[in-house]
C-alpha cells in the first residue's frame, strides 16, 4: 500500500501549491478519488471550491469540464444530445460536458430538480443513456459539486436520492488570516494554477483505485460499520436513516484511509474517522429535531460515543 500513500502525498503536495491552509479538505477530496466516489463541497462563495477541482484535474493530467448550473439549464445541456446528420442519413450523439474525467458542477442547487436528476445515472452507473443508447463515461470519473447553503435565495434543495450518490460531503471554510496573506502574496503576479504541472498519471490513479478495493476488512469491522448505520435508522430524532449505499461508502472510505496510512487492513478508527463526512448528508432529521437545531453530525458523534468498538484480532487475516 506504500504506492497508494506515495501517490496521495505527491498529489496533495501539488494541490497545496494552489489551495493554502486547507489540508483536510484536500485530503478528503483525494480519498473520494481513491474510492471512485463523488464529493459535494458545501460552502459560501469565494473559498476556493472551483479552484480545488481545477487543480485536481491538472495534477492528474485528467480531462476537465465545468458545468454552471442555472435554473434554465436543461438535462440535454448536461448529458448531450442526438443530432440528425444529413450527410450520413442517421442520428449521431454529441456528448455533453459530463463526458470528462473530472467534472465540476458549480452551484448544483441552483438548477431545477429535473436537471439535477440528469446526473443520477452518470454518478451511479458511470454511463449516460440518450435516446435508449448507453454511452460509457471515462475512467477515472469523478463529480465535484459545489453547493451554496440552502438558506441562500434562488436555490433548490437536493433530493435525498441525489445526496445519497455523493460519497462525501465536505466544507472548506474561510482561511486563517495568515493563510489569507499567503494567498495574496502568491497571486500578486499570477495565479499559482498557471504553473501547476501533472504529478501523477491516469494509470497511477486507476492502479491506486484497484489497490484500495483489495484492502482487507474483517467481519468485526464490517459489523461495526453496519451497526453504526443501523443506529441512524433507529434514532428517535431521525426521519430517514442511512441507506445501504452509505454502508458501502463507509467501508470503502475506510479502505482508502487504511491504504493512505500504509496498511492493508481497516481499523475501527478508520470507520470512525469516515463517519461524519460519509454519513451526515444522508440523514434526514424529523421536524422536532430541526426545531431544536439538532444536526446530523451531532447525532453521529453521540452514536459513535456509545457504540462498542470491536476488540480482539479484528485485523488478523
Amino acid at each position: 500500500m506504500q504506492s497508494v500513500r506515495l501517490l496521495a502525498e505527491r498529489v496533495l503536495s501539488n494541490l497545496e501549491k494552489v489551495i493554502v491552509g486547507k489540508r483536510s479538505a484536500l485530503e478528503w477530496t483525494l480519498v473520494g478519488l481513491l474510492c471512485e466516489g463523488h464529493v459535494l463541497i458545501e460552502d459560501v462563495p469565494g473559498v476556493g471550491k472551483t479552484m480545488l477541482a481545477r487543480s485536481l484535474a491538472k495534477s492528474l493530467g485528467c480531462s476537465f469540464n465545468r458545468l454552471q448550473f442555472t435554473p434554465d439549464l436543461l438535462p440535454s445541456d448536461v448529458t448531450g444530445v442526438s443530432i440528425y446528420n444529413q450527410q450520413q442519413g442517421q442520428f449521431e450523439f454529441r456528448p455533453g460536458p459530463l463526458f470528462a474525467q473530472i467534472v465540476l458542477v458549480d452551484e448544483i442547487n441552483r438548477a431545477t430538480p429535473k436537471t439535477q436528476a440528469a446526473l443520477l445515472e452518470a454518478m451511479e452507473e458511470r454511463q449516460v443513456t440518450v435516446d435508449g443508447i448507453s454511452h460509457p463515461l471515462p475512467r477515472p470519473f469523478m463529480v465535484l459539486a459545489t453547493q451554496n447553503p440552502i438558506e441562500y435565495e434562488g436555490t433548490f434543495p437536493l433530493p435525498e436520492a441525489e445526496l445519497d450518490r455523493f460519497l462525501l460531503r465536505i466544507r472548506i471554510g474561510y482561511p486563517l488570516p495568515s493563510d489569507e496573506v499567503e494567498i495574496l502574496n502568491r497571486q500578486q503576479l499570477r495565479h499559482p494554477i498557471e504553473l501547476l504541472e501533472p504529478t501523477a498519471s491516469q494509470e497511477d490513479v486507476l492502479q491506486a483505485i484497484d489497490l484500495v478495493r483489495k484492502v482487507y476488512v474483517a467481519e468485526a469491522v464490517k459489523r461495526y460499520a453496519v451497526e453504526l448505520v443501523n443506529r441512524t435508522r433507529q434514532h428517535e430524532d431521525v426521519y430517514l436513516g442511512v441507506s445501504p449505499r452509505g454502508s458501502l461508502g463507509l467501508v470503502r472510505v475506510g479502505q482508502a484511509l487504511a491504504a493512505w496510512a500504509g496498511r492493508d487492513y481497516v481499523l475501527p478508527d478508520d470507520i470512525k474517522k469516515a463517519a461524519v463526512p460519509v454519513l451526515a448528508h444522508r440523514i434526514l432529521l424529523n421536524p422536532a429535531a430541526r426545531l431544536r437545531e439538532l444536526t446530523a453530525e451531532r447525532i453521529l458523534l453521540e452514536i459513535l460515543a456509545t457504540l462498542p468498538v470491536p476488540g480482539g484480532a479484528f485485523s488478523m487475516k
